[in-house]
């Protein structure tokens, strides 16, 4: 069942599927208000997927889209390299405990290496066990603090 799900990353032409992606993030972040009262147009979706430094990767099967994950390079300045954060990661739920997580995060893992980046970044929120759990399998916990900073 698991090799039926194909995980493919994103361009400037993939608008759809950059739109299914954000109905998967809307059910499983439960957070239908942000997804879906001000979609961005698609001239937006087209220059940030064209971005060099965004990496939307979707999970799908049968051609429709169960999963996916956007994370952003950040290019350091004290070394010549580059760290991934992993800003979201979702599976629909009929979908979950069968890998897709974990294979698009491989995937991402070695996008990061072929772009010369050092590690692979995410934070988890207290109290979101599934992904702690997943987390902690395939890297190393660091306990943090963080901080919004408005903007004026």
């Amino acid at each position: 069942m698991l090799a039926a799900v194909q995980i493919h990353r994103l361009t400037q032409t993939d608008i759809d599927l950059m739109r299914e992606l954000n109905v998967v993030f809307a059910e499983a972040f439960d957070e239908a208000e942000t997804y879906f009262s001000a979609p961005p147009r698609e001239a937006y979706l087209h220059e940030v997927l064209g971005k060099d430094h965004v990496i939307v990767l979707v999970a799908s099967k049968e051609g429709a889209v169960v999963g996916g994950l956007v994370a952003y390079e950040l290019h350091k300045l004290e070394r010549a390299r580059s760290e991934v954060y992993l800003y979201d990661l979702a599976v629909a739920q009929s979908h979950r405990r069968q890998g897709v997580a974990t294979r698009l995060i491989e995937q991402l893992r070695r996008i990061s290496h072929a772009r010369g980046a050092w590690v692979v970044f995410v934070q988890a929120d207290h109290g979101d066990d599934p992904a702690i759990s997943l987390y902690d399998k395939l890297g190393a916990r660091e306990e943090v603090l963080h901080f919004d900073l408005p903007v004026p």
